[in-house]
């Protein structure tokens, strides 16, 4: 069923509207991600064997493509300087395989996730209609590519679904032992915090994965102990959530260390890795918000406090590294009146 049309005009919405700060930050961000996703992408299909991962990395790229396309048309549009953002000269092809195919289908989840993200803040704040068009249609077409991801991931046995737990008789209400956890009662987790403790896990072994491979290969010694602290944090982080689920006699996706090669031979720049890693632990801190907001248990919220305070030092110690070395592009500021 669809909803009821509203007979409104649309002249305030049209193409010739002066972008806003939404619309300018969203498109800002979609065209940064998706220049780096490019670079990635294309060095996962210069080694990639398994036909269906294979057409997996095909579509995403298309799709990438596509979006920077609109994007920077858009951009040119309003007379908007297109961002730096990442080339050809921020992957390495040459470089040998860095992981397994299998990581690759792990990897377009968790970027997908992140795509997701920018487009589903962006639908509420942005009015053009051009702009509106373009991120209803991404949110479609990642969408659309994340169930054709879950159908490769259970196809070839490489996920498990959430956990399952019993369909309750009848509609339950908090007790006096609701909000408890650190001393004596303790209730079981309620689906929505199983729900984001998964959702926490499975991000954060594909992140630990990827920082650990960046680890490996990164050329600049501050950068590579940097990696090396954010896999041991991501490590503990992740070794908390599953212990919960444990805890509760329910399973846990397990780490994807095993699908990163041994190669130290770097297929990206320093440059890439570290902005990479520095979003895709903003997206940590996001996810964690996210948590927080459904959860009951005081113990719990301890669990993801902490992990907070440690990614967030992470991110602002990556920020540090990324305007050192003026590699910190930042969006458009409104005007200094100062």
């Amino acid at each position: 069923m669809k909803i009821k049309p509203i007979k409104v005009g649309t002249n305030k919405t049209s193409t010739n509207d002066r972008l806003t700060s939404a619309e300018i930050g969203k498109l800002w961000a979609t065209y940064m991600g998706n220049s780096m996703s490019k670079c990635i992408l294309t060095y996962y299909l210069h080694h990639v064997e398994d036909k269906e991962i294979k057409m997996l990395l095909e579509n995403a790229l298309a799709l990438c493509e596509e979006f920077m396309k609109t994007t920077k048309e858009i951009m040119e549009k309003e007379n908007f300087p297109i961002p730096v953002g990442f080339t050809e000269e921020d992957v390495n092809l040459g470089a040998p395989r860095l992981f397994q195919d299998e990581y690759y289908v792990h990897y377009l989840k968790y970027a997908s996730k992140a795509g997701m993200s920018i487009y589903n803040v962006g639908i509420p704040l942005v009015f053009r209609k051009d702009v509106k068009e373009f991120f209803r249609y991404c949110i479609d077409s990642t969408m659309d590519l994340i169930d054709q991801i879950k159908n490769v991931l259970m196809d070839k046995s490489l996920i498990m679904k959430p956990p399952v737990i019993p369909i309750p008789e009848k509609p339950l209400f908090g007790d006096d032992h609701f909000m408890t956890g650190f001393f004596g009662q303790r209730r079981p987790l309620h689906a929505l915090e199983i729900a984001h403790f998964y959702d926490n896990i499975e991000n954060n072994v594909t992140s630990k994965a990827l920082i650990m491979a960046f680890a490996q290969v990164a050329k600049d010694e501050k950068i590579r102990k940097l990696f090396e602290w954010g896999r041991d944090m991501t490590a503990a982080n992740v070794e908390n959530y599953m212990k919960k689920l444990y805890q509760e006699n329910l399973p846990a996706p397990s780490f994807l260390d095993d699908l990163v090669t041994t190669s130290t031979y770097a297929p990206f720049s320093d440059k890439l890795m570290l902005f990479h890693k520095m979003d895709m632990f903003s997206m940590k801190i996001r996810s964690f918000g996210n948590s927080v907001a459904v959860n009951g248990r005081h113990d719990v919220g301890l669990i993801y406090t902490r992990s907070f305070l440690k990614i967030g030092k992470f991110v602002e110690s990556a920020a540090d590294i990324m305007i050192e070395k003026g590699w910190m592009e930042i969006p458009p500021t409104a005007a200094d009146r100062g």
